[in-house]
């Protein structure tokens, strides 16, 4: 994101930020919205069942994203002894990635709608562009079960019971080290979620509904 600095393309850089912001926001509502509905109110205790990004927003994780492109919002608090059933965590978990998913098909969509209709706006096309590809790719990236990310609580939900227990056990170990060695190569120039980033904006054709 830098590059946008240095290249001197600050409206793009803004509206990355503003899409970004509003993404992780939207995911993280959507943990403690599921996370209440499975009978856990500690998310809404915490003040986090909000759209509201200042409830959401880590600083020196937003700042992580403009400075090497990876970042994080503050996690949900959850409470796993208030939930209703042994899959509470899954719909917990599963409902980050759905609800980035949800926001890119509504926003992606109601663009296409919008200049279907005769609305040109270069900066509007840029917005919601970002925005839908953002959310894509937050989906996918959370899915990786891998450190703390969703994925790793939905998973094992879909292995045989002891393969199950066996990852969580690995996970545990080693999970956030590999996770964070990903990273740090794919700093260092390795391609290794370029791959996540062409899906994101292939998905994009597979949300279109206006033509």
């Amino acid at each position: 994101m830098l590059l946008l600095l240095q290249d001197g393309q600050y409206e793009i850089f803004i509206l990355l930020i503003i899409a970004l912001i509003l993404s992780l926001s939207f995911h993280e509502f959507g943990h403690a919205i599921v996370a209440k509905w499975q009978g856990d109110d500690t998310a809404q205790r915490a003040g986090r069942l909000t759209l509201n990004p200042i409830a959401h927003i880590d600083p020196l994780g937003l700042l992580m994203v403009v400075l090497v492109g990876f970042g994080y919002a503050k996690p949900v608090p959850t409470d796993p002894r208030n939930f209703k059933s042994r899959v509470s965590d899954l719909y917990v978990a599963a409902a980050g990635p759905l609800m980035n998913l949800l926001l890119a098909f509504v926003t992606w969509n109601v663009y296409l709608l919008l200049r279907a209709n005769g609305w040109d706006n270069a900066g509007g096309q840029v917005f919601f562009t970002l925005l839908a590809q953002i959310n894509l790719l937050l989906m996918l990236f959370n899915l990786i079960p891998l450190g703390p990310l969703d994925g790793h609580y939905i998973l094992p939900h879909f292995l045989p019971r002891q393969m199950a227990y066996q990852y969580r056990v690995l996970n545990a170990r080693f999970g956030t080290g590999v996770f964070l060695g990903l990273i740090v190569l794919s700093i260092m120039g390795l391609p290794i979620f370029r791959y996540l980033a062409e899906l994101s904006f292939w998905m994009l054709g597979l949300i279109t509904v206006v033509g």
